[in-house]
């Protein structure tokens, strides 16, 4: 077993163990975090032994046989050598990695993957060995960014956490490279990404510490010198040396703008030879070789040279022809999509610059810090070639940490930046990137309408599912008789597998008494109701899936397939932005919400109005919910006038949460799980909606008042557009007027008047019976007339199904059950009549949508119903098709 398989498989192992339910778990996010760090300081230091090795290696060689012969040839072979590796095995491995990593982030999709580090390891120590004025941290950026993406694919979770482990690498690969941590991870927030919406910052962190503190240990982060190099002495700053900043800041910023446009125009020159890329690399190689022999024999060594442009051991003669030979040697060398940064190969230039500066003042004044000028140096041309100010800054003072460097790099950075901007306008990583056809919307990164819509926006939430105790008989009939190809399936409300049609055709020869849980899917791939619409289709492309089940915790919530999105698609591209979910456009606002243990399978959603009757309800909804083991959604909705904003404006909630406290009470007496939420809101029905669709409402309860009277209405506004739209079961109460409560209504033998005309509604109304019945508390069984209306012109009413059904009915509740058919022209006037003549205290209704809003125009029977009887009343209507 290679150690290519053993660390995979470690590494499955490790998430396994992290994961709970998310596979983006922050634990486990947190641990690949620090896995990446590590591992990208482990890169740099074998970048760091390899191309110091080698490059020792062709020193002495010059030394021994003349650098006239061996610095050319060298730069040649090395250089070939690198560019037919890349070539060969890993294109994406060119360059600095800059632009790669910024397009990744970006969501293009350019291939980060363990060959692509690995080439880019051995490609850069070739290079550098072979004495190309390059740097290695730009391509320690690459290679933890490419790590960082193996690792992701490995154990596959989403394209956010993709990409937000992607921007850890690269932050871990410059901190590993310079033990910056800080610098790491404003790099990356300032010129990587500039959007950080979506990103998690603490992942980033992480890597870019532990990556410093493992390249520390390992002395792999040292600046090709010594690390206590920038402990510089002398560092100062007055008042008085403003103006030579200002100088060195406006030179930085020109020969750094200048430095940009000559590497952009080498790179348009050396695209139009067309050269392979080991030719292209080889014979920059070659030149760099024959240039640095010609040059005196100093600049043989990179290492030492380095060392002292930024000690400032040179006179400033050698420092200017260091400065320029750096110059155009590292514009050649890059141009060639060499593998290799600019990042060290700035500093040095700034450093070398800054000592220039420094001399300048001494030569004026007679005073003067060269070793602050050095430093401001770095930063200011740093500043010029990336344009990143901020990072600059910080990045220098972490290499030094001596705040007298804080002022004099904030006064060159900043003049650097705006004089750079003003003669070149952009990133060079930017202008790469077109160059390459790749244009990145910074603000619309990670914008695209696939990431802002998530999974409870688009799911089907009307799902077809199966008990875990079915039979395969039981699914081959189920399938049979249903348009979907697939089914999950359901323990005690819980999700705990899937069948697929794919599924029952890998059976052979299995009778059919075969339990479900023997052939099903279990432990299912499923999808939380707040990912977003990218990371679904990710998963159903990685996964060859057709359908993701929607949960929240354990519960189903709902499923979305290919098919939901393909439509959504259709919608983008024809200009309609609307999902199947209505999106509002003046969302509502929580001000104050509680949670209580996910312990139900559905929720039940209550919005409280009238502080009166809001005991009596909640026990109405406490006893569905014993019921149907389902959870409790208490609502209080603030009314807000509509040129406010909903998320800005101070309200009042302190009456509010003493309701909502009250039934946080009441929950714990009737031991049911109580969440709360105030939501502030120009539409109460819209805060409803909005309710219903984030919190996954099952079944709501509203209070129906018909002394409140709204023109053009048939129960309220707020309720016919519930009605109309909202897609969860209804139960509207409307309490009656003997009492002020409905509790103390009940509390006395009561006669139930159930009106039914077949239907699912009226079944669903009659489902319900059960958990209501048990709100009595005198032990005398209450008396429930079953009644159904025939028409006076039907000759032969189905007298025995009306018979049937009370028996059944009796049975299941265990109480009296008295089949009542009525013969009537009129069913209003034989309800309404009966409910009087027998003065029954409730009377429940089942409705359909039509039944309660399309029969206005005939008198709409279950409003009428309800404003004539006095006792309580309680419509039921179910779930509504999607």
């Amino acid at each position: 077993m290679g150690p290519h398989l053993i660390f995979q498989r470690f590494y499955r192992w490790l998430k396994s163990r992290l994961r709970t339910v998310d596979a983006t778990d922050t634990r486990y996010a947190l641990a690949e975090a620090c896995l990446i760090g590590i591992l990208s300081a482990i890169a740099a230091l074998i970048l760091k032994q390899g191309v110091g090795w080698l490059g020792g290696k062709r020193v002495a060689l010059a030394n021994q046989f003349g650098a006239i012969w061996v610095l050319p040839l060298g730069g040649l072979i090395l250089g070939s050598m690198a560019g037919w590796l890349i070539e060969t095995l890993s294109p994406t491995a060119t360059g600095g990695g800059m632009t790669q990593v910024k397009a990744a982030l970006a969501r293009y999709p350019v291939p980060l993957s363990l060959r692509v580090a690995l080439v880019k390891l051995i490609g850069t120590i070739l290079v550098l060995g072979g004495g190309l004025t390059l740097g290695r941290r730009a391509p320690t950026v690459h290679i933890g960014a490419a790590l960082a993406a193996q690792l992701s694919s490995w154990v596959p979770t989403s394209p956010e956490h993709r990409r937000q482990m992607i921007a850890a690498g690269a932050a871990a690969g410059l901190a590993a490279g310079f033990t910056t941590p800080i610098a790491g991870v404003l790099f990356v927030i300032e010129e990587l990404m500039r959007d950080v919406s979506g990103l998690t910052l603490e992942t980033a962190i992480v890597a870019s510490f532990t990556g410093a503190v493992v390249s520390q240990i390992l002395q792999s982060s040292t600046f090709n010198f010594p690390s206590s190099l920038l402990d510089l002495p002398d560092i100062a700053f007055s008042a008085s040396e403003i103006p030579f900043y200002l100088l060195l800041g406006i030179l930085a910023g020109i020969l750094g703008a200048l430095f940009n446009r000559g590497l952009l125009l080498s790179v348009k020159i050396q695209k139009y030879l067309n050269l392979p890329l080991s030719w292209r690399i080889g014979l920059m190689g070659m030149a760099s070789g024959l240039i640095i022999a010609i040059l005196p024999p100093f600049f043989r060594d990179n290492t030492g040279l380095r060392i002292d442009l930024v000690q400032g051991e040179l006179e400033w003669s050698r420092i200017l022809l260091a400065f320029v030979a750096h110059f155009f040697l590292t514009i050649l060398a890059y141009s060639a999509n060499t593998p290799g940064g600019l990042f060290g190969p700035a500093l040095v230039l700034g450093s070398a610059l800054g000592y220039l500066v420094g001399d300048f003042e001494e030569l004026l004044t007679g005073t003067g810090t060269e070793t602050t000028y050095a430093l401001a140096g770095m930063g200011a041309f740093f500043t010029a070639v990336v344009r990143v100010p901020v990072t600059a800054i910080v990045f220098v003072f972490e290499l030094n940490t001596n705040f007298n460097i804080v002022l004099p790099l904030m006064v060159t950075c900043a003049v650097s930046y705006i004089v750079a901007e003003s003669v070149s306008k952009g990133s060079l990583y930017e202008h790469m990137l077109k160059a390459r056809g790749i244009y990145i919307n910074e603000g619309a990164t990670g914008q695209d309408f696939l990431s802002k819509l998530t999974a409870s926006e688009v799911m089907q939430s009307q799902v077809e599912t199966l008990s875990s105790d079915f039979t395969l008989d039981d699914v081959l009939q189920a399938m049979s008789a249903s348009s979907h190809r697939g089914f999950p399936v359901l323990a005690e409300g819980q999700l705990v597998g899937i069948v697929t049609q794919t599924d029952l055709a890998k059976l052979k020869k299995v009778p059919g008494y075969t339990p479900l849980w023997e052939f099903m899917t279990r432990k299912p791939i499923t999808v939380q109701a707040e990912a977003s619409l990218s990371d679904v289709l990710y998963l159903l492309n990685r996964y060859q899936l057709s359908r993701l089940p929607v949960t929240e915790g354990h519960k189903l919530v709902g499923i979305i397939t290919r098919t939901d999105i393909i439509r959504i698609e259709a919608n983008q591209l024809q200009g309609d932005d609307t999902t199947i979910n209505e999106v509002v456009p003046d969302p509502s606002y929580i001000a104050y919400q509680t949670r209580a243990p996910l312990v139900g399978v559905g929720r039940i959603l209550l919005p409280l109005t009238n502080i009166n009757t809001a005991t009596s309800l909640f026990k109405i909804s406490a006893a569905i919910a014993e019921q149907q083991n389902q959870e409790i959604e208490c609502l209080q909705v603030i009314k807000i006038p509509k040129h406010s904003d909903p998320a800005q404006t101070t309200v009042i909630t302190q009456q509010s949460r003493q309701l909502l406290q009250r039934a946080e009470r009441l929950g714990r007496q009737h031991q049911i799980s109580v969440h709360t939420q105030i939501r502030v809101a120009h539409d109460r029905a819209q805060a409803i909606l909005d309710t219903i669709r984030e919190r996954h409402i099952n079944l709501i309860v509203l209070e129906w008042n018909p002394d409140k009277k709204t023109p053009g209405s048939v129960f309220g506004p707020v309720i016919d557009i519930l009605i109309r739209r909202a897609t969860c079961e209804l139960v509207i109460v409307k309490l009656g007027k003997e009492k002020e409560a409905y509790p103390q209504t009940l509390d006395k033998d009561t006669t139930w008047l159930i009106p039914i005309a077949g239907g699912p509604n009226a079944k669903r109304a009659m489902e319900l019976l059960p958990g209501l019945t048990q709100l009595y508390t005198r032990p005398r069984s209450p008396i429930i007339w079953l009644c159904q209306v025939f028409s006076p012109h039907k000759p032969t009413p189905d007298y025995q199904s009306l018979e049937a059904k009370a028996q059944q009915l009796k049975e299941q509740l265990e109480r009296p059950v008295i089949p009542l058919p009525i013969r009537s022209q009129s069913v209003t006037d034989a309800i309404v009549h009966l409910a009087e003549s027998e003065s029954c205290d409730v009377v429940m209704l089942g409705v359909s949508k039509e039944g309660l809003l399309a029969q206005v125009m005939q008198g709409n029977i279950p409003k009428t119903i309800a404003q004539q009887v006095k006792s309580t009343m309680i419509l039921v209507r179910g779930k509504l098709d999607n």
